[in-house]
Parts: structure tokens; C-alpha cells; sequence
């Protein structure tokens, strides 16, 4: 038996915003949080400009000094996200759930990406490895933020890791769907998270032509703008809380939205750049669309672009959108709030996810900001630079990861 999946909390860490409420009003209001990078010097890269998360403290959020000792970022900012989230939802396992029925759906496009450069910088100075710390591995692996969240919160399920780079939390929430849909768990922690914006990462994604070498924090993020060049990595997690819709109406709690369609495909093209005509992207949204009931006599709908700035990708997403949609493109809200919280790699599909949701309850499309100049082959309703009022009931976010990983997930307002 198919059942219903619902949205029942929501948590976000991003440089726009540590809880939901901060988030969202930034969002709408247009406020960008990238900025320079002053963590570490910058002057020998290229790149000295990224979306970090600032004014955090792990203690707040339910972690005391000895985890967050032994921890990567990554696995505290997931931690602080599902926190808030599990909060927002009211679950307690073993009270209102079986911890058998809990399930974690966390994955990261990297994982504890800095304990990989400060363990490989100790061996390269001393290569007979005796100062590597022997929490090097469990610290780094990426399945590790779903397993320490499966332990804070008894959740006994599945605990699952996908890693498809970009496309990493859209495929954990669409997974996550799935799961609760078809009976094999009752409530599920999904999301992502990365730490990116370290030396490495900046130099390894700046190397490969992926970021943009604009210098003004503020005006670097251009999705769809005819002077886009590359995204702005950025930090942060985000986790969703699918639940089985009766589940959540019998327990009273608060349903952001009803979780109806997802999509996957693949390119099968190109390692980092997408399939040029949108075939694979619009079969991925189209796929989710069907499972929705989309009908466009009825449904206005919203997307969350994944909209990251790139030349390709840009062109290529508007083109998915006419092939999955036709002439209802046009119609169509759509917007790349990347803008400005930047491209936060296996957390983005998670954060968008929330902010299609939001979108969704509040009855309010956030802006693409800085599309001042916008491209002529994105033509669609990008939502320049204002947010607007807009009574949508169908949301959808999708994902395009390096890989040619495609992911979308949909969403109703309720």
C-alpha cells in the first residue's frame, strides 16, 4: 500500500542563517552571505570568496565539547541541522515512534573533507604515519554525520549515505520518499551536508573552472545573469523530516507540505559537464512531475532552480524546463536562491528542498538576486532581484551533480 509523506520539520545551517526563521526572512528579504574568506589567508588562491557559516556555536544545538573535539564540520553542521529539525517535528523515538521506524538519510557530496587536509598534511611531513590520529578515519568518512545523528536520536531504521555530489540531499530526501511511501519506515532524518570552503577546495574546484573568479562578494553569484562566471562554494547543511502523513496527523503535528514526486536520472555524458540539450534533466523533472499529478489547468507552480551560475549549466537547466513543461515553462516561478546562499554541494538540494517548502506555506517566491542583466537563453520567470507573492501550490527543487547525477523532488501545499 502507498501512503501519503509529509514534511514535519525542517533545520538549516548557512551563511544566510543558523535556524529556519533566520533563514527564511533572509531569503526573501535578498540578503547575500557570501563574503571574503577570512578563516585562513587567502592570498595564494585564486579564489578568496565563499559562503561560511559564522556566528555558530555547536553547543547551542545540543553538542557538548568532547564531540565536537572529535568531529568534522561537516558532521557538526549536519548534527545542528537535524537537531533543529527533529525539535521542529516533535518525534522522540520511543515515545511517539518506534526507534525501529526511524530511519537517517544523510549524505555529503566530501564528508570531513578538512580532517582529510590535515591528516595528509602530517603524513607528507612525516611519512611513517605515527602522528595520524586514529579518529582519522571514522572522522572523515561521509557516512559518519548519518550514523552519530542515528545514535544522538535512537533512530534504529536504515542510516543511509548517498554521496552524488550536488545532487546529494535531493536524492536523500527523494530516497527518504520513497522509503516512508512504501512502508519501510514510519519517519525518516533526511538531508545533507559539506564543509567545502577550505584550501583545497577552493583550489581544487577553482582548478577546475567550476568557481567564479569575481572579486565582490556581493555581486558573484549570478545564476542566469549574462555575466555569470562559475559559483561561490559555501558552507552549511540542511535536514527535512518526511513522515507518514497519518503518522503526523494522528500525533498533531505541524505539516509544511505533502512530499507527492521524484525524479532520478543520468547524463551518462561528461564527468562535470551536463548533457547539453536537457534530454536527461527535463526526463528527471518530468518523472516527478507525474508522480505529482501535475496539471496545468490547476497548479501554480514554483521551482527552486539549481541555478549555480555556470555557463553550461544555466542555458542547459532553461532547456530541461521547456522540455518538461512546454509552453507552461513560461509560466512557471523559478528562482536560484544560490544567489545568495551560494552552491552549498551536498547540502544545496537539501537547503532548496526547505526553501521550496517555505515557498509553498508562506505563499512567497524568494528572489534570484543580482539578475540585472539576464542571459537571453534563460528566459524563463527568473524572479529577479525582489521576491514576490505568489499563491503556488505545486514546488518542485531539483539538482543537477557532477557526475550527471539528476535529481528532483515535488512538493503540495496543504
Amino acid at each position: 500500500m502507498e501512503r501519503r509523506v509529509a514534511v514535519t520539520g525542517l533545520g538549516v545551517l548557512s551563511c544566510i542563517g543558523n535556524d529556519i526563521p533566520t533563514f527564511w526572512n533572509n531569503l526573501t528579504n535578498g540578503v547575500c552571505g557570501i563574503d571574503y574568506i577570512t578563516e585562513y589567508p587567502t592570498d595564494n588562491l585564486a579564489v578568496k570568496i565563499g559562503g561560511m557559516v559564522r556566528n555558530f556555536n555547536p553547543e547551542d544545538y545540543g553538542m557538548d565539547k568532547p564531540f565536537i573535539r572529535k568531529q568534522d564540520p561537516f558532521t557538526i553542521f549536519a548534527m545542528a541541522s537535524a537537531w533543529q529539525a527533529m525539535n521542529d517535528s516533535g518525534l522522540v523515538a520511543g515515545e511517539n515512534i518506534a526507534p525501529e521506524r526511524l530511519a537517517t538519510y544523510v549524505g555529503s557530496g566530501i564528508g570531513g573533507f578538512q580532517t582529510i587536509q590535515r591528516e595528509v598534511e602530517k603524513f607528507m611531513e612525516d611519512p611513517s604515519g605515527k602522528w595520524i590520529s586514529p579518529n582519522f578515519v571514522p572522522t572523515m568518512i561521509s557516512d559518519m554525520a548519518g550514523g552519530q545523528i542515528a545514535i544522538k536520536f535512537n533512530a534504529r531504521g536504515s542510516c543511509i549515505d548517498i554521496v552524488t555530489a550536488c545532487a546529494t540531499s535531493t536524492h536523500s530526501i527523494g530516497e527518504a520518499y520513497r522509503a516512508v511511501r512504501y512502508g519501510f519506515a514510519d519517519a525518516i532524518i533526511a538531508g545533507g551536508s559539506d564543509h567545502c570552503t577550505i584550501p583545497l577546495g577552493i583550489a581544487g574546484f577553482a582548478n577546475a573552472k567550476a568557481l567564479t573568479r569575481e572579486e565582490n562578494p556581493k555581486h558573484a553569484s549570478l545564476p542566469f545573469n549574462r555575466s555569470r562566471g562559475g559559483f561561490v562554494m559555501a558552507d552549511g547543511s540542511a535536514i527535512m523530516i518526511l513522515e507518514d502523513y497519518e503518522h503526523a496527523v494522528a500525533r498533531g503535528a505541524h505539516i509544511y507540505a505533502e512530499v507527492v514526486g521524484y525524479g532520478s536520472t543520468c547524463d551518462a555524458y561528461h564527468a562535470t559537464a551536463p548533457r547539453p540539450d536537457g534530454s536527461t534533466q527535463a526526463e528527471c523533472i518530468r518523472i516527478a512531475l507525474e508522480q505529482a499529478g501535475f496539471d496545468p489547468s490547476s497548479d501554480n507552480v514554483y521551482i527552486n532552480a539549481h541555478g549555480t551560475g555556470t555557463m553550461l549549466n544555466d542555458v542547459t537547466e532553461t532547456k530541461a524546463y521547456k522540455l518538461a513543461f512546454g509552453d507552461f515553462a513560461y509560466k512557471c516561478h523559478i528562482s536560484s536562491t544560490k544567489s545568495m546562499h551560494g552552491h552549498m554541494f551536498g547540502a544545496a538540494g537539501a537547503v532548496e528542498a526547505a526553501a521550496t517548502v517555505l515557498a509553498l506555506q508562506e505563499g512567497v517566491i524568494p528572489p534570484t538576486i543580482n539578475l540585472d542583466d539576464p542571459d537571453p537563453e534563460c528566459d524563463l520567470d527568473y524572479t529577479p532581484n525582489k521576491a514576490v507573492r505568489a499563491d503556488v501550490n505545486l514546488g518542485l527543487s531539483d539538482s543537477f551533480g557532477f557526475g550527471g547525477h539528476n535529481a528532483c523532488v515535488a512538493f503540495r501545499k496543504v
